[in-house]
């Protein structure tokens, strides 16, 4: 383990010149308005993940509908689930271009209208493209943003707000759970849908409340966190500004690039200033020159900084310590999604239904998980206490006990160990914050798109691998054996790549010693 964030080490530039300057942060930052954040993003994760999660009240109605198999049946909700997090990479190229306000609202109306479309389908191939898809997409265009804003205005209680925020996944599974029921039971699923897209437009105004911050803001933020991270040891994460070795994009090309838009943008008010005596046809036309200008700039700069994260020299994919995360986000979210899907057949298969119905095994793993984020996340702004520290004890109880839970063939030892899982699972909110570390706040949507995409491919395909398993073997004890091994690599590529990682800054500083 870890004694601290600095055992990662990444080379650092100086900051003393930043230091030397009292900065004056932004009232908004760990505070006032950051607050309304985590409420906006609450409710993001009660409308979208709590949703998803009380899909199998619908799954069930569409069995009966439509008379399909259940392997089809279930392609509709898990397409809905993995496009949700599949979609990141590309959702950063949105967040680049137009802010995460405009991003949230355009998703939080494409998922209104694929609930709405979903009403009037006459086959599960039609969910397919409605449901899945649209909804998907929409979904994802709205969480991520609520992820990444909650990164930008908290600095000291990244991992609580985090915590607050993502425990509206487990408010919601109960909540949305209980409404889709009782809709459906009133008015039938295709109205029920129809109301929930109704319902989903609140996600147009949850994305309204994400103000963004000036560029001077966020670079204060950068500049408080590096300095305290300094006088505490060497931090994990990086000032947005300087980092050469890693791969991040310097700051020079950009202030150059701002430079030359500038000077573009003054010659046409220029012109369009000159042009006041001629026709007003001229200056309208001239305005609206400026305007696609304007547009056009900002879109390039947006597109030139997805690609660069991705693609170009500065590629986030450099750095050796995400990449590894990346490999950890294949293999985990499987693990956390199979119990949900295959608790119930274990149970049957136990003789424990008369138990599970008293006070169901998935019920407890919802209930911890709400508690774990906020426990982990309150722990993990602790001083004294790393995060990445946190993140990898929670790893290791979870992995624990997925490879343990076979083993237990009593409802109060399953249910031990699914309040375990829950808990430890309350990791996730402390994923924004690693990745935060990991490349600085400024390349977090486009990371954080990354991590979220491989889990999505993680739970679009675990589930149904674990159900292969079962086919072959008849018993669900090799799914969880199997899935708990993979998820063990994911973890040993965390431990494994910031020991070599931070050997080539102590062997580059000796060098530059010796010269």
């Amino acid at each position: 383990m870890y004694a601290s964030r600095e055992d990662i080490g990444y080379d650092f530039g100086d900051d003393s010149k930043v230091g030397s300057k009292p900065i004056k942060p932004n009232p908004n930052i760990d505070g006032g308005w950051a607050w309304m954040i985590v409420l906006s993003s609450f409710l993001v994760h009660i409308l979208i993940m709590g949703s998803q999660m009380a899909l199998g009240i619908l799954n069930m109605e569409w069995l009966e509908e439509f008379n399909q198999s259940r392997g089809l049946t279930a392609w509709v909700s898990s397409l809905s689930m993995g496009i949700t997090l599949i979609v990141g990479p590309f959702i950063g190229l949105f967040i680049s271009m137009c802010g995460c306000r405009t991003t949230a609202i355009i998703g939080g109306i494409l998922n209104a209208l694929g609930w709405i479309l979903s009403a009037y389908a006459s086959n599960v191939h039609y969910l397919f493209l409605t449901f899945g898809v649209t909804a998907g997409i929409g979904s994802g265009m709205v969480y991520l943003p609520a992820v990444v804003m909650v990164g930008q205005y908290f600095q000291k209680r990244r991992a609580l707000a985090q915590g607050l925020s993502t425990t509206g996944t487990g408010f919601g599974a109960f909540l949305m759970t209980a409404l889709l029921k009782y809709l459906c039971t009133e008015f039938g699923w295709r109205n029920a849908m129809f109301i929930q897209g109704a319902i989903s437009l609140n996600l147009c105004v949850c994305g309204a409340l994400m103000r963004p911050l000036s560029p001077k803001d966020l670079s204060e933020k950068n500049m408080v966190r590096g300095n305290s991270e300094e006088n505490q040891a060497k931090a994990l994460s990086h000032s947005t500004e300087t980092i050469k070795s890693n791969g991040i994009l310097s700051e020079e090309p950009e202030k150059k690039e701002e430079a030359a838009n500038e000077e573009v943008l003054g010659s046409v008010q220029h012109t369009e200033t000159g042009g006041k005596s001629g026709s007003r046809r001229s200056l309208y036309g001239l305005r609206i020159l400026k305007t696609v200008s304007q547009l056009t700039l900002t879109v390039r700069k947006g597109f030139a900084l997805w690609y660069s994260s991705y693609f170009g020299a500065a590629s986030l994919f450099t750095n050796r310590v995400f990449v590894a995360f990346i490999i950890w986000a294949l293999f985990a979210y499987s693990s956390f999604v199979i119990p949900f899907i295959h608790l119930p057949e274990i149970v049957k298969q136990y003789n424990l239904s008369r138990q599970n119905n008293v006070f169901p095994l998935t019920s407890i793993i919802a209930i911890v998980h709400i508690f774990g984020k906020v426990i982990l996340g309150i722990i993990s702004d602790l001083p004294c206490i790393s995060t990445w520290n946190v993140f990898l004890m929670a790893n290791f109880t979870l992995v624990t006990c997925i490879l343990t839970l076979p083993l237990m063939q009593t409802y109060v030892g399953l249910a031990v160990v699914c309040a375990l899982i829950g808990f430890s699972s309350g990791y996730f909110s402390l994923m924004p914050v690693v990745t935060e570390d990991l490349v600085g706040t400024k390349h977090l949507a486009n990371a954080y798109g990354i991590i979220i995409c491989a889990n999505g491919i993680s739970a679009l395909f675990g589930p149904p691998f674990a159900g292969w398993i079962y086919d072959i073997t008849q018993k669900y004890d090799f799914s969880f054996y199997i899935a708990g091994l993979l998820y063990m690599v994911g973890i040993i590529f965390l431990l494994i790549q910031p020991c070599i990682q931070k050997k080539q800054p102590r062997e580059k500083s000796t060098e530059e010693a010796q010269v």
